[in-house]
């Protein structure tokens, strides 16, 4: 079988693990936008804003250094040891100085209530102790177990949101015996904290499962390998906080420029457009080992670049997908009038997110060559732009400003990160192709969004006009693919 075969078997396993929880976690935005308002919404935005700050900074890319370290390094038990141990160490302290401080970080991050902040730290803590197990069960080949754990995860978080925020509020007999078994009533002002609370309940029982993986762990803590680990993972780090910081940064200066209730009909609207996100994870979860495993192959540049082309066509017909039916799709994933306010972000939003899956793919250069501050270099271009872009467009075209400094941002990074990695790794890249597509699916989206919005029929025929290209251009290509071998 072929390595790009092998890959794409890989990418099926480990995208069911990302694309189901993601999956659900994308339909509960209707169960979200229907219990919320736009104001109630934007603070549930706002927690995970900054649950996306915690993790960058708790894992401190020691994720990827894993990763790097375990194909190297003969002793995997020390590599496995040591990368949790310095977690757990690290998470410990970050437990008790965000406990100790945690009146003065309640006020300097703008919770209205103290006991969301206690939510997000223990939340925080938990989701960090599984990320070795869980990078442990994916270098090693453990995709059931791993697809179990996940799944198990975001199921448990959304039985519990639905039980709080649908079944629970329209049952009284539920709603009494609520009562008698916590001890409160159930209250209508803390239906964002059910959220919050279901996410821990959820974080804690998978935290329990992966306890077993630990004790198997023969623990071996090596400073010397830590440090190299650590020269490794930093600039990961800040690549990292710059990432979150152009993912999220808009929501919270539009809650502090335009208020609660826009910016929670942005957050709901760019829900629908980082439906992308979902592909995109699942592409990077089976990409990442397989990048690192066959770094040494022959024809492994080769390889690389005629994947890249594939997730590009993959990517634009998606694209395509989501622009031509977004009405539709916004009727399934928001449930209130009110948030139809942003709908028109989500053209912009989806291609921002095909743009930052390109750069994803771009990015192996700089982790296969360890030169890992140039991902850091990058994404700190990105946050520049972000931010600047957002204090000077916002004010002029409001929370539209936002969605083109995301776009921007992501597409300076990926022109960026190709012409560098070229000099350090070249990669032979089909440009023209890859050009091709993307200008084809931007082209139709635009005449679709822009032209024939709502037209059922007129976009279908788009999208099969977009198919049609990709049949006569790969032909060759997809009966290579769609061959079975003896």
């Amino acid at each position: 079988m072929s390595t790009l075969k092998r890959f794409l078997e890989d990418t099926l396993i480990y995208g069911f693990a990302a694309v189901l929880p993601k999956a659900i976690n994308v339909l509960l935005v209707k169960l979200h936008t229907s219990s919320l308002s736009t104001s109630e919404y934007s603070v549930n935005t706002s927690f995970y804003v900054w649950a996306a700050y915690f993790n960058v900074v708790l894992t401190y890319g020691m994720e990827t250094a894993f990763f790097r370290f375990f194909s190297n390094e003969k002793d995997k038990g020390k590599v496995i040891s040591t990368a949790f141990v310095s977690l757990f160490s690290s998470t410990l302290f970050a437990l008790i100085t965000l406990l100790a401080f945690r009146n003065e970080l309640v006020a300097l991050l703008g919770f209205s209530n103290p006991l969301y902040f206690n939510l997000l730290v223990w939340i925080s803590i938990l989701d960090t102790l599984v990320v070795i197990p869980f990078a442990y069960l994916r270098v090693t080949g453990k995709s059931k177990k791993y697809t179990l754990f996940r799944v198990l995860n975001i199921s448990i978080y959304a039985i519990f949101n639905i039980f709080l925020l649908w079944y629970l509020p329209n049952s009284e007999w539920m709603q009494t015996n609520y009562q008698k078994i916590i001890g409160v009533q159930y209250d209508t002002q803390f239906k964002e904290g059910y959220i919050f609370v279901s996410n821990l309940i959820a974080s804690s029982l998978t935290f329990l499962c992966v306890l077993p993986i630990l004790f198997k762990f023969n623990f071996r803590f090596d400073f010397a390998l830590l440090k190299k680990m650590l020269s490794y993972s930093w600039p990961i780090l800040v690549a990292g906080i710059a990432y979150t910081t152009n993912e999220n940064l808009d929501k919270l200066i539009l809650e502090d420029w335009l208020g609660k209730s826009i910016m929670g009909a942005y957050a709901g609207a760019y829900k629908i457009g980082v439906i992308m996100s979902l592909f995109i994870m699942a592409f990077r979860l089976g990409a990442e080992p397989f990048f690192f495993n066959h770094a040494k192959d022959k024809n492994a540049p080769a390889t690389y670049a005629l994947i890249l082309k594939w997730f590009v066509i993959v990517g634009a017909f998606f694209t395509l997908l989501i622009v031509s039916q977004v009405n539709i799709i916004a009727q399934l994933f928001l449930g209130s009038k009110e948030y139809y306010t942003a709908i028109s972000i989500v053209p912009i939003i989806v291609i921002a997110n095909l743009f930052l899956g390109i750069y994803n793919n771009l990015a192996i250069w700089y982790k296969l060559t360890d030169k890992t501050k140039f991902g850091m270099y990058f994404s700190i271009l990105g946050a520049l732009v972000t931010v600047g872009l957002l204090f000077l467009l916002i004010p002029r075209i409001g929370f539209m400003g936002a969605a083109w400094a995301t776009l921007a941002a992501y597409f300076s990074m990926l022109v960026t990160s190709y012409f560098i990695g070229q000099k350090h790794f070249p990669i032979p890249y089909n440009i023209k192709d890859i050009a091709f597509y993307l200008l084809l699916a931007i082209g139709l989206s635009s005449l679709s969004f822009l032209q024939f919005n709502g037209n059922f029929i007129v976009n279908c025929l788009l999208i099969f006009v977009f198919l049609i290209a990709v049949y006569f251009k790969e032909k060759k290509e997809l009966l290579v693919l769609l061959r079975k071998e003896p």
